[in-house]
């Protein structure tokens, strides 16, 4: 396995989530914040807009409008391409069993989004279902359950990949034309000190993902490809490794945010992020 040192980026923020590189840019949600952000070069962060019900997942329209979604009350939230004027533009609140997650946006404009399917802190682990909206604006339930789903990427062969956390595993679902998914199956299973978190996939196909929960020695961002075999890892210390993204003109920084926080606090608003950089030899896959 190959081992890689983050750099520091960008420090100061709280419990960042959803990395996504778009235009130019690297954003991100902070949930305690409750804040949309980008960043520049520098690691100086900009608000591009407030989710009073805490921004988790974010993805990108075809008319350059970006979608965040809003975890108390399971909802996307559209920021205007001018201005950033902010809408509903989805309830998936009938199919979420709690708090709003993860997003991912196809570039032709259809939407999967997950949630925590339980109350974190205050009930176990249960099992959830994913929404789909599609371009229209329709929002359907997608058949298949998951457990905690935590992160989302097409693969180059049109696979949806689903970050299972309490399941430690890899999810993959097919893709039909109209984008409604099926086919479920385990892409990769890993070892149970493993908690999936955060995805995102390489121009090889492997998954990088945030290993969360845990700030001891297996903290991290690891890669895996189909199957299971774990390929990379970048060691993080001190930190719960939640999400990553590649990006810079290349695609080939990956951008890793690393959150200082235990589940106690983390229930209770507690927690301090930074943003880290490794150069770990791949390129990431481009926007499908």
């Amino acid at each position: 396995m190959k081992l890689h040192t983050p750099s520091e980026f960008a420090s100061g923020h709280q419990f960042l989530e959803g990395l996504r590189w778009h235009d130019g840019a690297l954003w991100a949600s902070d949930f305690f914040s409750t804040e949309v952000l980008t960043f520049d070069t520098d690691g100086k962060a900009t608000t591009v807009a407030t989710i009073p019900g805490m921004p988790s997942g974010l993805g990108f329209l075809p008319d350059g409008s970006t979608l965040v979604v809003s975890q108390a009350d399971a909802t996307i939230r559209r920021l205007a391409p001018e201005g950033g004027e902010v809408s509903v533009y989805a309830d998936f609140s009938h199919i979420a069993g709690g708090p709003g997650n993860d997003l991912l946006v196809t570039t032709t404009g259809h939407a999967y989004v997950g949630n925590f399917g339980f109350a974190v802190g205050q009930e176990d682990p249960k099992p959830t279902s994913l929404a789909h909206v599609d371009p229209g604006g329709t929002v359907r339930r997608v058949e298949g359950e998951v457990l905690f789903p935590n992160g989302m990427a097409i693969t180059s062969g049109g696979e949806l990949l689903v970050a299972e956390t309490f399941r430690s595993r890899i999810t993959a679902f097919d893709v039909a034309d109209d984008g409604t998914l099926g086919g479920r199956r385990t892409w990769a299973q890993l070892e149970p000190t493993m908690m999936p978190d955060g995805i995102a996939l390489d121009a090889d196909d492997g998954v990088w993902f945030g290993n969360a929960l845990t700030t001891g020695d297996d903290a991290g961002f690891y890669r895996v490809e189909e199957g299971g075999g774990i390929t990379d890892k970048v060691v993080v210390r001190g930190a719960q490794a939640v999400s990553c993204t590649f990006g810079n003109d290349d695609l080939a920084t990956l951008y890793m945010a690393c959150n200082d926080t235990t589940l106690e606090d983390f229930v209770q608003g507690r927690s301090s992020a930074v943003v880290a950089t490794a150069r770990v030899g791949r390129v990431g896959a481009p926007a499908r």
